[in-house]
């Protein structure tokens, strides 16, 4: 395929790959709608904590980057802490300015060389396995093949969801975003461009992992997704520590990538939390439900920490 078209394809895919940002290609490992919020007792819990300082408070909201517009309204905790909060922190903030040069996200992203394809960055056996995907999901694999393997797994992810009927317009994260417009300051407590380079740095080993881990979630995607769902509805914790971390423990080939995906990013996020209950304004944060659960998450990490967390 000549670059012309492998950078087309790239810039139609990049405007759904920005929406669905990083930390998706995490939660598609996990990751109708219409019992969801009639399944949680008024009593249960939400994906949502507060968190306090001797100072401040910040909520914290646990992300699911796509969802159906069947979700919403959100759980009345959730809207009134929203409310309640002077500024909106995410992950990256998709409405505003994206200080990304396109031409730069191409090149992370499109094997530039003429003669440089994902044939010579991944086994046989995966580059096999690409081929067969793309023919399930009726797409082209001559488009795919000058794409490398970190973008093609976010690719693989974001159309298997879409193809379920989810939709990034109606992402947690946007949903908020749109909210807060003209109304909130919006603060970042990463960048997209941070995450592009964090994966565009893997080794091609580490991307190749990455895209196999997208590509053997997708066998089960339209299963687990209910069951994904209904646990961050009603705020079992547990339940879905279990589901995002499947993947890992049935391949340990996986825990270096999933180490940089969420454990390192989680210490960052936790020290730009820190500085926020340092202040006088009042915090609505929200970053992916994985990087909430389990002992090296960030609610446990903020509670090793001294501070107050309590889940709502």
């Amino acid at each position: 395929m000549e670059m012309r078209a492998a950078l087309k394809t790239g810039l139609r895919l990049r405007n759904r790959m920005n929406r669905v940002g990083l930390t998706v290609a995490t939660l598609l490992l996990l990751q109708s709608l219409s019992c969801l919020r009639d399944s949680a007792s008024a009593e249960s819990k939400s994906f949502l904590w507060k968190v306090r300082s001797k100072t401040n408070t910040v909520y914290l909201l646990g992300s699911i980057h796509l969802l159906k517009k069947e979700m919403y309204p959100l759980d009345r905790k959730i809207e009134e802490a929203f409310q309640q909060s002077d500024v909106l922190a995410v992950e990256a903030n998709l409405n505003g300015p994206i200080q990304l040069d396109l031409q730069k996200m191409l090149e992370k992203a499109i094997y530039s060389d003429n003669g440089d394809t994902l044939e010579g960055h991944v086994s046989a056996e995966t580059y096999e396995v690409v081929k067969k995907k793309a023919g399930e999901l009726g797409i082209p694999f001559e488009l795919l093949t000058k794409q490398k393997p970190w973008f093609l797994g976010l690719m693989f992810t974001s159309v298997g969801f879409l193809k379920l009927g989810f939709d990034p317009a109606y992402g947690i994260d946007q949903y908020f975003l749109s909210k807060a417009t003209g109304k909130k300051t919006v603060l970042e407590l990463e960048s997209l461009d941070y995450q592009l380079n964090l994966l565009s740095n893997f080794s091609d080993r580490d991307q190749e992992k990455f895209l196999l881990m997208a590509l053997k979630d997708l066998d089960t995607l339209g299963q687990d997704v209910d069951k994904f769902l209904r646990a961050w509805a009603t705020g079992d914790t547990k339940g879905l520590e279990r589901m995002a971390t499947q993947s890992m423990t049935e391949d340990s080939r996986l825990s270096s990538v999933h180490e940089v995906l969420i454990y390192d990013r989680n210490k960052k996020m936790v020290s730009r939390i820190e500085e926020y209950l340092k202040t006088k304004e009042a915090y609505f944060v929200v970053v992916g439900a994985a990087h909430l659960i389990g002992e090296k998450g960030i609610v446990e990490l903020l509670k090793s920490k001294g501070y107050s967390v309590e889940q709502m």
